[in-house]
């Protein structure tokens, strides 16, 4: 058997073994895609004792490119959502998330000065102990850079492992503190989250008012909407008993009520002194000619075209209230961009609608559909920018992003465009998911396998116990100085803020464990995914802030 069969037949074993390990779990918790490497460490330890060879090159290809595929991914994941998880309380959550990561890069360069500790190995650890395998990525990408040989490289392989796990228990440990130390009763935190608006901030919210100010008797709908804004939407009106769609040159009459949706309380209280007073009349659209349908922008020919271009009020009678985007309901004005993927909530005749449906294009099938050119594109634009040298004072050589950096970048900047032209960067999550996860196995089999040699070595007769304290550190005191912080000073709902821990370690399995403190509350997973663009991105530049600044300053 040929060097590069061998290799792809032992990867294949890994995969095996390190899925299989990471689907064990103990009271819910377990290794996750972890146990991939766990695998290759153990396979690539037999390796050694049986003194096999593997094909440097073809493992080598194999793990950059897992690499790519990796981060190019989450890139398109985490685009739509990652300025828009950077407004309102957002803002909040994300800021707090950000100091956690902050933290732990500053008590892992605490750790580097006190004790003396070679930079390759305590960036392992740093991102074993954040349970962050992009960090990881990351790391050996700029130590690489920087000029160091893989043998050096590899130890951050072995750092990783050492605090990995518990990297897991650590965010699970701090939860349980906070809890204990604030005496926290989880169903009170439940029904402050279910009763607290603020904490539905994602959801567009809306109200009926009925028309009592006698200077808008007379006056046409399209005036109205100059003085309520364009963030504030009619989707209809009920005037006589008869509901209906306002157009611009609809006249208003005192006594009818309006249907208002918008972004927050603040704007509709506004819009409802302007028009009246906010009443409990139904404007159900059930019994009526009227259709309130949810369509998905799936035409090339509207992709990057504004709402306001399109007109489709004017030409067809319809109201879009609603633009949902990756999970982020938008108030739909005529500034909106559609992007391929955007579901809109249309108001209006059934005809109507489906006329309206058919020019976006309606076509969910096209949803699950992979368009692999834009893929290669953005994948060959973020190794350019990844290529492209930065020369920095007194490094050895000029700075690059790097396979870990350039096609992360690339791939937020695509997904925030969302398309051009014919192409667009929307990708079906079952095919995102699945290119993500073969990407980190290759990736983290080959790593696993380089430190597999000395693993057990420097486990049991070398500093693999003192790395794992250090480990435990970097992980427990910014989630317990970031919790006691939240908690106190800010009063963040429990839940929300065992969300925001998780998502700070874009930790999966934490979450899990999050959302089964209280099963019915989604407070956890909206505040985990609240943060988890920002983080995720954080995670993979602050190993290569760190490794840079250290680098000059030696």
């Amino acid at each position: 058997m040929s060097e590069v069969a061998l290799s792809i037949l032992v990867l294949s074993v890994v995969a095996v073994i390190g899925l299989w390990l990471g689907g064990l779990k103990i009271k819910g918790v377990g290794l996750g895609i972890g146990g991939v490497l766990f695998g290759g460490i153990l396979v690539g330890h037999f390796i050694n004792q049986f003194g096999w060879h593997l094909d440097g090159h073809a493992t080598h290809f194999i793990k950059e490119f897992g690499l790519i595929l990796f981060v190019y991914t989450i890139g398109i994941q985490v685009g739509p959502g990652f300025f828009a998880s950077l407004k309102s309380s957002g803002l909040r959550l994300n800021g707090l998330a950000a100091g956690i990561v902050i933290l732990g890069g500053l008590t892992a360069v605490a750790l580097h000065f006190i004790f003396d500790l070679p930079l390759n190995i305590f960036l392992g650890i740093y991102s074993g102990a954040v349970t962050n395998t992009p960090s990881l990525a990351a790391g050996q990408q700029i130590l690489q850079e920087l000029g160091m040989v893989q043998e050096q490289t590899n130890m951050l392989g072995l750092g990783y492992a050492m605090a990995y796990p518990f990297g897991i228990l650590g965010i699970l440990l701090s939860m349980w503190v906070i809890r204990i130390v604030f005496e926290v009763n989880v169903d009170n935190e439940a029904d402050k989250f279910d009763s607290n608006s603020g904490s539905k901030e994602k959801a567009l919210l809306s109200i009926n008012v009925v028309i009592e100010n006698p200077n808008i008797d007379g006056m046409k709908f399209s005036e109205l909407s100059g003085l309520v804004g364009e963030e504030v939407i009619c989707s209809r009106m009920k005037a006589k008993g008869e509901l209906k769609v306002p157009s611009a040159d609809t006249v208003l009459h005192l006594g009818d009520f309006l249907h208002f949706v918008g972004p927050n309380q603040d704007l509709l209280h506004k819009a409802t002194v302007i028009v009246g007073e906010e009443v409990a009349e139904s404007l159900s659209t059930k019994g009526t000619l009227l259709k309130s349908d949810r369509v998905v922008v799936t035409n090339e020919k509207v992709l990057g075209k504004h709402l306001g271009e399109l007109n489709f009020k004017h030409s067809h009678n319809v109201v879009i209230s609603r633009l949902n985007r990756s999970g982020v309901e938008l108030v739909a004005n005529k500034d909106s961009v559609l992007q391929f993927g955007d579901i809109l909530n249309i108001v209006g005749a059934e005809a109507d609608i489906e006329n309206v449906g058919k020019l976006i294009g309606n076509a969910t099938s096209k949803l699950h559909h992979v368009q692999m050119l834009p893929i290669f594109i953005g994948i060959g634009l973020g190794v350019l920018l990844g290529s492209i040298p930065f020369q920095l004072p007194h490094l050895p050589a000029p700075l690059k992003l790097g396979l870990a950096g350039g096609p992360l970048i690339v791939a937020i900047i695509l997904a925030r465009i969302g398309s051009i032209g014919r192409l667009y960067w929307f990708m079906p999550p079952s095919a995102n998911l699945a290119l993500r996860e073969i990407g980190i196995v290759l990736f983290l089999a080959v790593v696993g396998i380089d430190s597999g040699a000395n693993f057990v070595t420097t486990l049991l007769d070398g500093e693999g116990p003192t790395w794992m304290a250090y480990g435990i550190a970097i992980t427990l005191i910014p989630l317990l100085i970031i919790g006691l912080v939240g908690r106190a000073l800010m009063k963040i709902n429990y839940l929300t803020l065992c969300g925001l821990m998780a998502g700070s370690m874009t930790d999966p399995p934490a979450l899990a464990f999050a959302n089964s403190i209280h099963s019915s509350s989604g407070a956890a997973a909206l505040s985990y995914a609240t943060v988890y663009p920002l983080v995720m991105c954080l995670r993979i530049l602050s190993p290569q802030v760190i490794a840079v600044l250290l680098w000059v300053s030696s």
